[in-house]
């Protein structure tokens, strides 16, 4: 399980968008956001390079910190 540290998400909506975006990143499932910690964990079929994550978080609105 990886876990990424998440900047900017203030509601519900941001889980949301931070959810499908991570989940629509081949290879990566089992995606929980957590709203208080500002984090997201996920699983991942096999390693995932980050700069794909970390490009699909800038799109949905967000940074990893």
């Amino acid at each position: 399980m990886a876990t990424i540290q998440i900047k900017g998400m203030s509601c519900n909506h941001c889980v949301m968008a931070v959810t499908k975006a991570l989940g629509g990143i081949d290879g990566v499932s089992n995606v929980k956001v957590d709203l208080a910690k500002g984090e997201a964990t996920f699983d991942e079929a096999r390693p995932v390079d980050r700069v794909i994550i970390r490009e699909r978080i800038k799109k949905a609105g967000f940074e990893i910190a």
